[in-house]
């Protein structure tokens, strides 16, 4: 299965991102922090990969506090200005959390819109929630396995990013790789 699957994504035709606008460098510049040589590195690869037409699948690997986020950040902002949804899958609620608020402090002076989805959001919330993303009212979304749910409809999914995969149980792993078929993605880890 993993071979077709594989195999699949190979031939599969995936998602030309357009090329940095404005806005991208202007968001960049807000960064209060100076990028590593890795950090500048991992950008500029992710950036290549996500302008070609090949399905993206990129592993960002780096010790707790050593800027992947903000990689994941510059690579969301990308899909977002070309017209592509986001979807940021974490395992758990407090880490989903942490990212939501990253994520909506960085990109909501640019108009983007960040939502996020876990145990905690109520169901009215949950279900505007479901309601934007089919919609495409809804940019970036944020959450835990809930994600990974049957109930989601993206208007049109551009990009995936999982933080910490390994985490995750052997079901989840399984609907992951099937998102990510047709879908650049990006995977977070530390370890």
């Amino acid at each position: 299965e993993l071979i077709d699957l594989y195999a699949r994504r190979k031939k599969s035709k995936g998602i030309a991102f357009d090329q940095d606008t404005f806005e991208q460098e202007q968001f960049e510049n807000d960064f209060e922090y100076i990028l590593t040589l890795d950090q500048n590195r991992a950008v500029k690869d992710i950036k290549e990969d996500m302008e070609s037409d090949r399905p993206m699948d990129r592993l960002i690997c780096g010790d707790v506090g050593y800027g992947k986020t903000e990689v994941a950040l510059r690579a969301a902002f990308k899909a977002v200005m070309s017209g592509y949804q986001v979807a940021l899958l974490a395992p758990t609620t407090i880490l989903s959390r942490q990212h939501y608020y990253t994520f909506f402090n960085r990109m909501d002076k640019y108009g983007v819109k960040v939502k996020l989805l876990n145990r905690f959001i109520s169901t009215k919330e949950t279900n505007q929630t479901l309601e934007g993303l089919k919609r495409g009212d809804v940019d970036i979304v944020v959450g835990t396995h809930k994600l990974l749910s049957n109930s989601i409809k993206y208007h049109k999914l551009g990009l995936l990013i999982v933080d910490e995969e390994q985490r995750f149980g052997v079901t989840h792993k399984e609907k992951i790789k099937h998102i990510k078929v047709n879908v650049d993605s990006i995977t977070l880890t530390a370890t």
